[in-house]
């Protein structure tokens, strides 16, 4: 991609944007559990949720504020999901929007609100109310990386990504944080993922390029099978770049999407990296289907599969579990015509164990930290690519435990 250089830092590499992270006592471990992001100037914004029919109160909240599409801040909390807590539940979202709002003198309705963590359990309200002066006194434009701490919940470590691209002649900055390594398997969203961009964009543009940056990159990824249910992904664009606003269908919004896709996908390919128990990136590529539609149903059905994921991590060159997971999506497959490589190395022609393949070789393959299974379907063009992990005890340790 011409004219893309990857910047060091996150969301503060975005000229306007402050962030900070603390610890106010969600978690017991006193690690960070409160973020904040803000941008000196009222932002457009956009964002978009999880479709679980079991949303969150953050995420109920944060759906309301968004409408009127100016955001100038986004505070999170991590450790409580702040899910199926009823009306006050609610109550207590609206309450950590309405204190950020008069910290920062900006109205409520211009704060969104995260939180993540277990379900069921009301918020800590006292800690939250105590702590929510010291997040905002703590804003800074080196703040980037402790609000990506402040969102962590089971994550080994911050994700975090900034780049700078020229769009129709002016340099404009993209940063983003994201967290979630567990309970991932997203329709139209992730666990968080919180974006900052200096460019000036139109409402329905900004709209237009997010949906369609996730849908290129935190919809094509999969950890677990389990869709969260307080996935948020926001943008907020300042417009300090002071270049001419980027409008749906022009040839400038099309280079600053190609930088937003590119944050985008390093994020959520940091986030499967980290998946709870994972060692291993594994790039599902599908192609030969009778459609794209039907591409993605057949790598995401391969890469959903416990079994293939168990494999993965044992090194197994069991082909047949990819078979098994193709012929139970709901693309047309047809055995006899299924090829399958690890890497550059054949495995199945013809619905069969292709002659000579080297299975030893398959099993290295398997035993690095990043490879490719390339499956064609050899029935069309359509083509497909999903991210996935592999899965290991200690998923099911992280798992077994989690709220005890």
């Amino acid at each position: 991609m011409g004219g893309l250089e990857w910047l060091g830092g996150g969301i503060t590499s975005v000229p306007g944007i402050l962030a900070s992270g603390i610890h106010c006592g969600i978690k017991s471990s006193g690690k960070k559990d409160l973020a904040l992001i803000y941008s000196s100037t009222p932002a457009r914004a956009a964002a978009v949720f999880t479709s679980n029919q079991v949303k969150g109160a953050p995420v109920q909240v944060s759906m309301e504020h968004i409408k009127e599409g100016t955001i100038q801040a986004i505070v999170a909390s991590s450790g409580c999901s702040n899910v199926c807590t009823g009306e006050r539940g609610l109550s207590d979202a609206r309450e950590m929007t309405t204190i950020v709002g008069e910290l920062l003198h900006v109205p409520a309705r211009h704060v969104l609100v995260a939180s993540t963590g277990v379900i069921g359990r009301p918020l800590p309200m006292d800690k939250i109310r105590a702590g929510l002066p010291k997040l905002v006194k703590s804003l800074s434009p080196q703040g980037g990386r402790n609000a990506a701490e402040g969102i962590l919940t089971t994550d080994r470590g911050p994700k975090e990504a900034a780049l700078r691209l020229e769009v129709a002649g002016r340099p404009v900055t993209i940063g983003g944080i994201a967290k979630g390594v567990g309970m991932i398997e997203p329709h139209l969203a992730t666990m968080f993922c919180f974006l900052t961009t200096d460019a000036a964009v139109s409402r329905e543009a900004l709209d237009w390029a997010l949906h369609r940056s996730v849908e290129r990159s935190f919809n094509r990824i999969t950890v677990d099978g389990d869709q969260s249910t307080s996935d948020t992904v926001a943008i907020l664009a300042n417009g300090l770049a002071e270049n001419q606003v980027l409008e749906k269908g022009s040839r400038s919004l099309r280079q600053f999407t190609q930088g937003l896709e590119a944050i985008a996908e390093r994020l959520a390919k940091l986030l499967v990296k980290d998946g709870e128990g994972a060692t291993k990136l594994v790039t599902i590529h599908v192609k030969g289907a009778k459609n794209h539609r039907e591409a993605r149903h057949a790598a995401r059905s391969v890469a959903t599969s416990l079994l293939v994921k168990t494999a993965i991590n044992g090194q197994d060159p069991n082909w047949g579990r990819i078979m098994m997971a193709l012929g139970k999506s709901p693309a047309v497959v047809q055995a006899g015509r299924v090829a399958i490589w690890f890497d550059d190395e054949p495995v199945v022609a013809g619905g069969q164990q292709a002659p000579g393949a080297r299975l030893d070789r398959v099993r290295e393959i398997m035993g690095r930290p990043e490879f490719t299974l390339s499956i064609d379907l050899g029935l069309g063009t359509g083509q497909a690519e999903v991210w996935t992990c592999d899965l290991s005890e200690e998923y099911v340790r992280i798992n077994a435990t989690y709220t005890t």
